[in-house]
């Protein structure tokens, strides 16, 4: 019996190996399927797996521009990039695949990152991730940051006294000040793979988010990752996990939220701390709402 073809093993690999959702499987295989079919035209014949062994980030460059000519958005092409990645290491068998850099941007008021961009840098950081569990770790705490506005450190505090999860979650942060904050479906479905899949329980006492070694996660490995990511993806380098707490903000009041709701959901000791996110330029939240909430229609 012949081999499947390589999108269509690529998809198995995912479901089966990764454990990817069934929305990421059917993107992640389309988006095989037409960077096959645009290297064939690109380099004028047939495409094997050696050949891909060869593909520079100009190819990848050249590939994403046919994309956006074809009405794909610059948000978006983080996302295509990421399935792009991924199925090149499963089709070459190697780690090392070709990047794009980031633009530098100046500092000044926090800039929300797209929906579709959350979702690529998550999807590229557990991808890179050596296990599964390791993969739905971190992308749980991901979502933590962008679907429930947490801080990094309020993520990685959580113990397994917040289980079984609820529709919303109780969060201590700074000056041990606690607020309730709502989870999304979404995000409650991230957490609970994560335990599901964790080699080390959720005891009450300890700590939820596990190291490798079974230790509490380290903010540092979350920022690492991240940081490698964004510069896989060509994403701005104020792609951080803190800008994701940002974006959380600044998509909540581009939906109409009060300001004295949102300082309380972001655990803000002032309104003043809030009222910065009322500068982010109407126009660019505009564009972000045509897109949905990070697996809002998967």
């Amino acid at each position: 019996m012949s081999d499947p073809p390589l999108p269509l093993a690529f998809a198995r690999h995912l479901d089966r190996d990764r454990r990817r959702s069934p929305h990421t499987v059917r993107a992640y295989r389309a988006t095989a399927e037409r960077l096959l079919a645009f290297l064939r035209t690109h380099w004028g014949g047939p495409v094997s797996r050696d050949d891909l062994g060869r593909i520079v980030a100009s190819d990848l460059r050249a590939y994403l521009a046919h994309r956006r000519a074809r009405g794909l958005t610059n948000a978006s092409a983080a996302r295509e990039l990421s399935a792009v990645r991924a199925f090149l290491r499963f089709a070459t068998g190697r780690d090392t695949v070709p990047r794009l850099r980031g633009a530098r941007v100046q500092k000044g008021v926090p800039r929300p990152i797209a929906p579709d961009e959350v979702v690529a840098l998550a999807e590229e950081v557990s991808e890179e991730a050596r296990e599964p569990w390791i993969a739905a770790r971190d992308w749980a705490v991901l979502m933590l940051l962008y679907g429930a506005g947490l801080r990094i450190g309020e993520a990685l505090g959580l113990t397994g006294a917040i289980l079984p999860l609820g529709e919303t979650l109780s969060v201590t942060g700074k000056r041990d000040k606690t607020r309730i904050v709502p989870l999304l479906p979404q995000v409650r479905d991230a957490v609970e793979t994560y335990v599901r899949l964790s080699p080390y329980g959720a005891a009450r006492e300890a700590a939820l988010f596990r190291g490798a070694k079974g230790g509490p996660l380290s903010p540092a490995i979350i920022r690492r990752s991240v940081r490698a990511a964004r510069g896989r993806l060509g994403l701005s380098d104020r792609t951080t996990p803190h800008a994701l707490r940002h974006s959380f903000a600044t998509h909540l009041l581009g939906r109409g939220a009060d300001l004295r709701a949102l300082q309380e959901l972001l655990g803000h000791a002032s309104l003043s701390s809030t009222q910065v996110y009322t500068a982010v330029d109407a126009a660019h939240l505009l564009d972000v709402y045509r897109n949905a909430h990070p697996r809002g229609q998967g």
